[in-house]
């Protein structure tokens, strides 16, 4: 629990996407995410997916040549998965680029944690990492 800031947990990451209904199918049609909200209009929509416990994906519709000076970039987003295994099946079956299978990093295996990561690419090269940890 976090002693500074009551309630305080992940609510969303937020990507931008050029391929608007495609990116919505593989997130909610392939990977099982509902859409909670949906706002704007073409070419700036943007929607609120709940990934399946309260937390959300924000996506934000954005033109095929972005300008991304002065914006941060993201560096992956993580879900969390009780099989890592499984859920990289899933998103190879919602057509998504497999960078790395599911592992036990040695960083956690030294320390004691039974973990495993695997990271795949989403519709628009967007990193996701799916993270297996019952202590985190």
């Amino acid at each position: 629990m976090n002693q500074k800031i009551n309630g305080c947990g992940l609510h969303h990451v937020a990507i931008r996407v050029s391929h608007w209904e495609k990116s919505l199918r593989f997130y909610c049609d392939g990977l099982g995410f509902q859409t909670k909200i949906e706002w704007g209009e073409a070419p700036k929509r943007a929607a609120l997916l709940d990934v399946g416990d309260g937390n959300y994906l924000e996506v934000f519709e954005r033109e095929t040549t972005p300008n991304f000076e002065g914006e941060a970039n993201l560096l992956h987003l993580c879900l969390r998965a009780d099989d890592c295994a499984a859920a990289v099946e899933t998103a190879r079956l919602a057509g998504a680029t497999i960078r790395n299978e599911a592992f036990s990093p040695e960083t956690f295996e030294k320390m004691g944690l039974k973990t495993k990561i695997a990271f795949i690419l989403g519709p628009d090269g967007e990193i996701i990492e799916f993270f297996e940890c019952a202590e985190l």
